[in-house]
């Protein structure tokens, strides 16, 4: 009963009212921090900040995040592959150039007064934390907000199968999953201007109609796990607060 009692008063997570999710993994890919800018520097600062910022309005809303990023904007395995690049060397780099975004996020939300701790599935003691999972938890706990790197640490994996294996394993009640487009439509609404939009669909039916959510890896993790993915677009102010308020953001993906 002590340490029960002990253990309440160390924890210093705000208090979480009034949303439908309690504990999130906002996947990120590494494209979106490069901004609208063609040539431009693979971290705009304007956008970095505008991420922190939502980022930060949830966390103040009692919400323990967790972030994957992915490394797109630096080095992605899969182009290096193409101009000669070994594929399993080319996903290490991608994993280290992840890094490089988890490190600026961190940096980015502590200007902003928020608590972080990164994890890497790559021991590098200087720069994060390695991950272990009760660690990772009872930052959550504590309300910090833990940003995850380097993929799953082995190649051939993305960071997609990372944000869901990361959201199995600490419990999250949805993954959210940042993108350039509203939701999840019946096809490339780039393309065709009659592409209509899902407020929400399941599983077995994205699956049959070869949406494009996650890569096949990661949509089957949260399928079993009984995962929730939302898929909106980062660039809507406020969306994600609107969401895990239960407001119909983006599509939802469930059983």
């Amino acid at each position: 009963m002590v340490s029960a009692i002990s253990s309440l008063l160390m924890d210093n997570s705000p208090a979480c009212t009034g949303v439908k999710y309690k504990r999130v993994v906002l996947k990120l890919s590494g494209e979106v921090l490069r901004g609208k800018k063609a040539g431009g520097d693979p971290i705009d600062a304007d956008v970095l900040e505008q991420i922190c910022l939502q980022v930060k309005e949830v966390h103040e809303m009692g919400v323990q995040v967790c972030v994957v990023i992915g490394g797109g904007n630096i080095f992605r395995g899969l182009q290096g592959e193409k101009r000669g690049v070994d594929r399993t060397t080319g996903d290490y780099m991608g994993m280290l150039a992840t890094v490089i975004n988890g490190l600026a996020i961190m940096d980015c939300l502590e200007g902003l007064g928020v608590k972080v701790r990164v994890q890497s599935s790559i021991p590098m003691n200087q720069v994060a934390e390695p991950f272990i999972l009760r660690r990772a938890t009872r930052h959550l706990e504590k309300g910090r907000v833990v940003v995850f790197v380097a993929g799953t640490g082995n190649p051939y994996f993305s960071t997609d199968t990372s944000a869901a294996l990361r959201a199995s394993e600490v419990g999250a009640d949805i993954v959210m999953k940042a993108t350039k487009v509203d939701g999840i439509y019946d096809k490339d609404p780039m393309k065709f201007p009659d592409a209509v939009r899902y407020d929400e669909i399941k599983y077995v039916d994205a699956l049959r109609q070869r949406l494009n959510v996650m890569d096949a890896t990661a949509f089957s993790l949260c399928q079993e796990n009984n995962i929730p993915i939302l898929v909106f677009n980062l660039n809507d102010p406020g969306a994600i607060r609107r969401a895990l308020m239960g407001e119909k953001v983006g599509t939802l993906v469930r059983a």
